[in-house]
């Protein structure tokens, strides 16, 4: 089954994940280290994160460090635009209001 990327940041454990390797590659259990679960809880999201391409795997010796995607993250952050044009624009048009009702006073 392919997942996408909203699939895997909507649960805030994956979000947790992601913010730990965004800083530096990590072993399974550097990132099992970080949570109250077991391994297997933390593959299952590590596979899901995967499958969605946000982190890739890169093998040193017999260990598994997982990174994280970039171009996936920027995948996130072109949807958002969308909706930070429009929250800019609405906050603008609240400053103009609120400059108006102070000089009215």
């Amino acid at each position: 089954m392919r997942r996408d990327i909203f699939q895997a940041i909507a649960d805030p454990t994956r979000r947790a994940i992601i913010a730990l390797i965004a800083i530096q590659a990590m072993t399974p259990s550097a990132i099992a280290d970080h949570f109250d679960m077991t391994r297997q809880a933390i593959s299952k999201h590590m596979r899901i994160l995967t499958e969605c391409e946000l982190v890739k795997q890169e093998y040193q010796g017999r260990e598994i460090y997982y990174q994280l995607e970039i171009d996936k993250m920027k995948e996130i952050d072109k949807w958002l635009e969308q909706f930070r044009k429009i929250w800019e624009t609405r906050f603008q048009q609240l400053d103009q209001l609120l400059a108006t009702i102070k000089k009215k006073k």
